[in-house]
């Protein structure tokens, strides 16, 4: 399996250690697989046989097949521990006529340890793989949730420096000081004044440096990414799909060949995207349903074809989703339009702020996909009855997907999975004041607040949060990040 860019028809190929181990390919393009690899029928129902470790070797080894099994194996099952996530990785509620699939049971309580538990272990491997001398040092642009599960998931690898930047008034308090108390001896964090965009412009600012670049070989590093802009974080979330669709099947809630729906809280395109290409393999699913918030610059675009980031910026109860430049939908641009117009777009976006595709693109994308907004009176409307109806406590990312699913049902006659990203307890003072509570001024008087009223169990990593120490205290404007490294 060899990976290409997304912005250079012909690009060269490499392997998937060097694009895991790079990141962003040298054109500023992202990398994707040069084909999709098909699963069969047969593939599915032993998949519905095995360990969500099993399934994730079988599937990672598909495309990333310069790793043997054995290591993908040992990667696996490291990642995916009993010890990490509690029992099953990734668990399907059913909630009503609907299926939750949670992803949040990891380390951080978020859905980003399914791919950033596994995803240092194989970019540890790649630098044997790839005789690389150098240590990778890795730059996070984080909304929340991906700072602190990367901090967690690269915490004293070896060979490994990682520094994230989060936008200090766009990323919970809890989640704040999950990522300033983090331990380990090879982490930083820094918080920036500015947005999520702000951020992740940043980094790649500082990927496309030369000078940065020659000062960090000069000390022995060489810049790396764990966003989802690396395959290696991406990959990965392809199995939760596959593996949801084999749970539904082995409990015959589905059988094989029904098309099952999916809604997923949207951001940066990467989780959906993932959906995507389980799709493009074979796995029988109908409409990816793209869900965002008051951020909806997804949703437009699926429903006119216009991507235009020019518009007022929204700070959200979802605040994982308040972003406006979505980069993996790249991906779905090349896989769509092909590279030439993918560059286009790319550099359409970079001077002007906005790109358009042909109707015909776009007719082939909405075979695929719909998009659906959700305001903040919806989302925290969602929260209250989701509880009181069913009993079920969800976050404000999993709200707005769940009312994206109920504004798509009337559309498809398919069984629906919610992508359910975070843990309630992450956003706890939101969630409670959705749920008609008076919320403490203090984030973690509100866990427990919402612990007291819902009887729901507080997960313990975030148990054990209030009493963690702050390390990391810095705070600097977008144009100084570069002078942290």
């Amino acid at each position: 399996m060899k990976y290409i860019s997304t912005r250079t028809k012909n690009s060269e190929k490499q392997n998937s250690a060097y694009v895991i181990k790079r990141g962003l390919a040298p054109d500023g393009g992202l990398y994707v697989p040069e084909e999709i690899p098909a699963l069969t029928q047969g593939d599915i129902e032993s998949l519905a046989k095995m360990t969500y470790p099993e399934r994730a070797e079988y599937i990672l080894s598909l495309f990333l097949d310069d790793y043997t099994r054995e290591e993908l194996k040992n990667a696996a099952e490291g990642a995916y521990s009993t010890e990490k996530f509690g029992g099953v990785a990734a668990p399907i509620s059913k909630v009503a006529d609907k299926y939750f699939l949670e992803l949040w049971h990891g380390p951080t309580s978020a859905f980003k340890d399914m791919a950033l538990q596994i995803m240092p272990r194989l970019l540890s491997l790649s630098l044997g793989k790839t005789g690389e001398e150098k240590d990778a040092y890795i730059l996070v642009a984080t909304s929340g949730d991906t700072g602190k599960a990367a901090l967690e998931g690269y915490c004293d690898i070896d060979r490994v420096k990682i520094k994230v930047f989060y936008p200090v008034d766009g990323v919970s308090n809890i989640q704040k000081k999950q990522m300033a108390s983090q331990k380990g001896s090879n982490v930083d964090v820094v918080s920036i004044k500015g947005n999520f965009d702000d951020a992740q412009s940043g980094v790649k600012k500082i990927f496309a440096d030369e000078s940065a670049k020659e000062m960090l070989a000069e000390n022995g590093y060489f810049f790396s990414s764990a966003n989802s802009i690396n395959w290696g974080r991406l990959a990965p979330q392809i199995v939760y799909y596959v593996s949801a669709y084999c749970d539904l099947l082995a409990e015959g809630e589905l059988n094989y060949g029904d098309l099952l729906d999916i809604t997923v809280p949207t951001g940066n395109f990467g989780n959906i995207l993932a959906a995507y290409i389980a799709k493009k393999m074979g796995l029988p699913l109908g409409k990816l349903v793209c869900a965002s918030n008051c951020n909806d610059i997804l949703t437009d675009f699926i429903n006119t074809g216009v991507y235009d980031k020019r518009r007022e910026f929204f700070t959200t109860v979802s605040p994982s989703m308040d972003i406006l430049i979505s980069s993996n939908l790249e991906r779905l641009l090349y896989f769509t339009a092909g590279a030439e117009k993918t560059k286009e777009c790319m550099d359409k976006l970079a001077s002007e702020g906005i790109y358009n595709l042909d109707s015909h693109v776009m007719d082939e994308i909405r075979k695929d996909f719909a998009g659906y907004a959700c305001s903040e009176e919806e989302t925290k409307a969602t929260i209250y009855e989701f509880f009181k109806k069913y009993g079920y406590l969800c976050d404000t990312h999993t709200a707005v997907a769940a009312n994206a699913a109920l504004k798509f049902e009337k559309e498809s006659q398919n069984k629906m999975l919610v992508v359910s990203t975070a843990s309630p307890y992450k956003f706890a003072p939101a969630v409670l004041s959705a749920l008609g509570e008076e919320v403490p001024s203090d984030d973690f008087d509100a866990l427990e607040k919402l612990n007291a009223v819902t009887k729901v169990a507080i997960p313990e990593n975030l148990a054990n949060l209030r009493s963690a120490e702050v390390r990391f205290t810095k705070v600097i404007n977008p144009d100084e990040m570069i002078n942290t490294l």
